[in-house]
């Protein structure tokens, strides 16, 4: 099966997750998709497949012969797509020979500008797919299964020799938790990369060190005609604290491996009120010096109100990559080879969010992410070409095809 006929394929399949639900997978849905991944595999003939009772699906493309002793490799990528937008009824609009201009979509006249994506003027004379802006199109991720699943399924054509190839396809990394349940144990490899990313001859093994921090106020709350020395407003110390913050520290403001505070909530009256924060910062210098500030903070509205009036709470949420994976340069080394091959240049931007690479990398599987070819994600500008799809799956072709050794670093 070729690579768009797999994508708009899977993109039929309605399988949004949803934040804040204690199961995983977070909705029922994406089993409709899973269980259909997992009877692929089997049919192309992989060993130990299986859709379990969390909606992971594994799959292992054993070692040609003579191959056993390689290191034994993972593909990963994600079936839910974000809840940003509806992914429901996906309507995709198949663009032949697109002549690298802005593009109207012709459910809602929204428009993808080529000055938004700049990309795009160099996809001129390809085959674009894009939504009709009613949905998101759901080429995060659903670009990186049929990429993956078209790379083994043609190793498997041409009789490429080969060692383990493992492919696993996780439910909810839109939601933050697609790595939670991800089984190392049955999941042999030594290591993998996340297919993942935008451009398609992207490598990226650096990702935020990530927190978040929520502040929880209480005030005193007394009638305002008899209030003085004696009222706390919880709302107007939640701004206070707002304005002890660097305002040129926010994503508003920030690019490349600067780091940030985010205010994404807050709530509150006079008796109490709640700002929760998201923190980020490449370095983990810089870092645990954010945290260390917010920490001043809470210290600073203490000694000029009472030791009750805030609490902080901090929860770290992820790490940079990076720590791993520069211990095993041959991972990237391996990449960058590949899409090399395929002549394009590989590029490596810090990435300013996290994958599910990097929980992986520090629970024992270094995973930097490779591109799809996609871009515009989470929304209805959303696209992808057939012809970056192909390629993707001649640079997951090109490291498949050279095994690194056992003993490789």
């Amino acid at each position: 099966m070729k690579v768009e006929e797999r994508f708009l394929k899977y993109i039929s399949y309605w399988t949004t997750s949803l934040d804040e639900q204690e199961q995983i997978p977070s909705t029922e849905r994406q089993f409709s998709l899973g269980r259909e991944l997992a009877a692929e595999l089997k049919a192309m003939g992989l060993s130990r497949v299986t859709c379990d009772e969390h909606c992971y699906v594994y799959g292992l493309l054993p070692a040609t012969k003579g191959y056993e002793h390689k290191k034994a490799i993972g593909f990963i990528s994600h079936m839910d797509t974000a809840p940003d937008f509806s992914g429901k009824d996906v309507k995709p609009q198949i663009i032949q020979n697109y002549d690298g201009k802005d593009i109207v979509l012709k459910a809602t006249g929204d428009i993808v500008k080529t000055t938004d994506f700049p990309r795009l003027t160099s996809r001129a004379g390809q085959t674009l797919i894009v939504t009709d802006g009613t949905t998101l199109l759901g080429a995060d991720d659903k670009a990186g299964i049929a990429e993956i699943f078209t790379a083994v399924e043609s190793v498997i054509r041409e009789n490429i020799p080969h060692g383990d190839i493992w492919v696993g396809i996780t439910p909810d990394e839109e939601v933050g938790v697609g790595s939670h349940l991800f089984d190392l144990d049955y999941f042999q490899a030594d290591y993998a990369y996340t297919v993942d990313g935008d451009y398609e001859g992207e490598i990226s093994y650096e990702n935020f060190n990530a927190a978040a921090a929520e502040f929880q106020i209480h005030g005193v709350n007394v009638h305002p005609g008899s209030a003085k020395d004696i009222m706390v407003n919880a709302a107007a110390v939640a701004c206070e604290i707002q304005s002890m913050l660097p305002p040129d520290e926010t994503p508003a403001h920030t690019e490349g491996r600067q780091g940030f505070y985010h205010l994404t909530e807050m709530q509150g009256d006079v008796a109490s009120a709640k700002l929760h924060y998201i923190v980020r910062d490449h370095d983990k210098t810089r870092f645990a010096a954010r945290l260390d500030f917010l920490r001043q903070v809470e210290q600073t509205i203490k000694g000029k109100y009472t030791d009750n009036t805030v609490s902080l709470k901090i929860t770290e949420s992820y790490r940079n990559m990076l720590e791993i994976i520069e211990h095993h340069p041959y991972i990237i080394e391996q990449a960058q080879a590949a899409i090399q091959a395929v002549g394009i240049e590989p590029v490596s931007l810090p990435i300013r969010g996290g994958t599910d690479g990097a929980q992986l990398s520090f629970r024992g599987l270094p995973c930097p992410n490779l591109g799809t070819g996609g871009d515009g994600f989470h929304g209805p500008l959303e696209h992808i070409t057939v012809e970056a799809m192909e390629t993707v799956v001649q640079i997951l072709m090109e490291i498949m095809k050279h095994p690194v050794e056992k003993d490789a670093v």
